[in-house]
């Protein structure tokens, strides 16, 4: 299987025959337009509607999803993986998703994001561990993820308005959505790299249908199905609010696993870092907040953590081949300066 290849699009553009930068682009507009909606439908609902349901608002976004599926016309009949492949994607997948949601009552926004920005490292990290995948990244790549993160922590830290407001539950609810996002996107890499004719769509399909059972006894067990149906049954818009945002999370998703497909797992964790980013500075723009030294430095730290991870591996060996070659003639000329008269 691992030899073959598979034509890829999203939403029915090709993306195959395209060159790198293309693909890249292409993927990466669909993921900021999602998630960019995403982010404001999810700031409206918990922190201006006080509705904290993540656990029931993703198991409702779910039967959209299957819905939208649906119209693209897939079928169970095209899938090429079994079930079983899809059982521990799809636990940490609804895990994350609900656990990430949820935090958001007990966790302002400035504190969630400090917490998500990190979320490259450990991706990089488990990537070393997952059957399929063994990766092993170049030291200029961590360090480009680490200034990325750094980057964005000072510059949500800037912000003394907003300044981050923690709870224990919180916390811990986001510490355990990032361990599930740590094995998320590598699982997902996995998955298409042993088996090169997975769909994005299937993935999708797969690991919603078998995540959906994994949503009940949380919902259950908290309470929180009836809490939140009582809710919605009182301010049915919400549910509008939701379809909305589940279409536009939809393009989200299928343009990420068409991310980790072309692209890989690490590289995906560092779009998604780099749209936080984006998200924190459009909002300066359009709010017309003032920008301090330390935005700037922030701003400074991912702009350098982007460009050193786009530049391609050959030029940071030449690069590092250059460094050791100059420090040993340097050496050199140090010792022949320093070399005893005869």
């Amino acid at each position: 299987m691992k030899g073959e290849e598979k034509s890829r699009s999203l939403l029915r553009i090709s993306l195959t025959d395209r060159p790198k930068w293309q693909q890249f682009l292409i993927c990466s507009s669909g993921f900021f337009f999602g998630y960019l909606v995403n982010g404001i439908c999810e700031e409206y609902v918990y922190n201006r509607l006080k509705f904290s349901y993540g656990w029931y608002f993703t198991f409702v976004q779910s039967f959209i999803y299957l819905i939208l599926i649906y119209i693209q016309g897939f079928t169970p009949k095209q899938m090429v993986n079994p079930w079983k492949t899809y059982v521990k994607l799809s636990a940490v997948l609804m895990g994350s998703q609900g656990l990430t949601k949820g935090s958001l009552a007990f966790l302002n926004y400035p504190a969630q994001l400090m917490f998500k920005s990190t979320k490259v490292l450990p991706v990089m990290i488990m990537g070393a561990f997952i059957p399929g995948l063994k990766r092993k990244y170049p030291p200029h790549e961590y360090l480009s993820a680490v200034l990325l993160v750094v980057g964005l922590i000072l510059f949500t830290l800037a912000d003394a308005n907003s300044s981050p407001n923690f709870s224990v539950i919180g916390v811990v609810m986001v510490c355990v959505s990032l361990i599930m996002d740590s094995f998320l996107g590598n699982l997902q890499e996995a998955i298409f790299t042993i088996n090169p004719k997975t769909s994005q769509v299937e993935m999708l399909f797969c690991s919603t249908i078998v995540g959906l059972p994994f949503l009940v006894p949380p919902m259950v067990l908290t309470g929180e199905v009836f809490k939140a149906w009582n809710s919605c049954y009182e301010h049915p818009y919400v549910y509008g609010i939701l379809v909305f945002e589940a279409v536009a999370t939809f393009v989200g998703q299928v343009s990420v696993l068409s991310l980790v497909a072309l692209f890989g797992a690490a590289t995906t964790a560092m779009v998604t870092t780099a749209r936080k980013a984006v998200t924190l500075l459009l909002s300066y723009m359009i709010f017309t907040k003032p920008l301090t030294e330390q935005h700037g430095s922030g701003l400074l730290l991912i702009v350098m953590g982007v460009i050193l991870k786009m530049l391609p591996n050959h030029n940071v060996q030449r690069l590092h081949t250059n460094v050791k070659l100059h420090l040993k003639e340097q050496k050199s000329a140090d010792l022949e300066e320093n070399r005893p008269l005869v």
